[in-house]
């Protein structure tokens, strides 16, 4: 019964012909939330249409989340920022290590490779990459390792600083990852929906950086290695820019979407407190898939 209830809303929002063509962001917002309102946990969802209409959709959009590696995407605005003043190059090598110190005392602390997503970078502790590689892999496979190596050569709060430029008023890029004394003392790196929106969108416009950098940032983003949440039920030929973060009780991915007629839309699905992580990331993806069908539902 539970399932039958979940599909009603979404079968009678996304009926076909007229009924879809003329169906409202306001429609579109109750569909979704009697999807969220069957999946046990929290959600913020921030939704633009990159075009003249100004349309958009937010649902608990100021609300606070553990960015998890959402917070990985300003790091990389911030490299291209710094590179771009002329403080280093991306063809720059940086030292690969693994020893790290903690915001709240300066004790030193280690990366475990045994819960980091990029293996491969432990095998070269002690050798040196260049910072457009660390910062590829911080991207793709979202290496913690590269994160805090990279979070070391350009200053978390400097990463704050130029999302407040952004426009971000809320993210809070404060460490690097796995600092657990940080942790427990309750400085972790937090978002919202709509803090990340902004950050994606400057992405998209070329405003982060400039055009140029901004083409780069999405060709990295491009390559993301994990497609199981905003990209899962969409057709191939949708282009996706996105970054995903995962912990425990939490799933987000902020993208950017460029479908084949050029109609172009970020999209940020931020939860927590899922108490299980499977229906989590099932609700990220046919949530997706529903503003994917608004999209061209509205705009044929």
């Amino acid at each position: 019964m539970k399932k039958l209830i979940l599909i009603l809303p979404v079968l009678f929002f996304f009926g076909c012909g007229e009924q879809q063509k003329n169906a409202s962001t306001e429609d579109l917002k109750v569909a979704i939330q009697a999807l969220i309102e069957e999946t046990e946990g929290d959600f913020g969802i921030a939704f633009k249409l990159l075009d003249d209409s100004g349309s958009q959709l937010l649902i608990n959009e100021k609300e606070v989340f553990h960015a998890a590696s959402t917070m990985k995407t300003p790091v990389m605005i911030e490299i291209f920022k710094q590179a771009g003043s002329g403080k280093f190059s991306l063809d720059d090598s940086i030292l690969i290590v693994n020893e790290f110190k903690s915001i709240v005392d300066g004790s030193p602390y280690s990366m475990d490779l045994g819960v980091d997503s990029q293996e491969g970078l432990y095998e070269r502790i002690g050798e040196k990459a260049t910072v457009y590689e660390l910062m590829y892999q911080m991207i793709i496979k979202s290496s913690n390792l590269a994160t805090n190596i990279l979070i070391e050569e350009v200053g978390a709060e400097n990463v704050t600083q130029t999302m407040r430029d952004l426009g971000a008023a809320d993210i809070e890029v404060l460490r690097g990852v796995e600092d657990l004394k940080a942790f427990d003392a309750g400085l972790s790196n937090t978002t919202t929906a709509l803090d990340m929106m902004l950050i994606m969108e400057a992405i998209a416009t070329g405003e982060a950086v400039g055009q140029e950098e901004s083409r780069q940032m999405m060709d990295i983003l491009y390559d993301q290695y994990y497609k199981d949440l905003i990209p899962k039920l969409l057709p191939a030929e949708v282009k996706i820019a996105h970054k995903t973060g995962s912990i425990t009780g939490v799933q987000h991915d902020a993208a950017i979407l460029t479908l084949p007629d050029g109609k172009q839309y970020v999209l940020v699905i931020l939860t927590k407190n899922l108490t299980d992580m499977e229906a989590g990331k099932q609700a990220i993806a046919e949530i997706s898939k529903m503003i994917y069908d608004f999209v061209n539902g509205n705009y044929s």
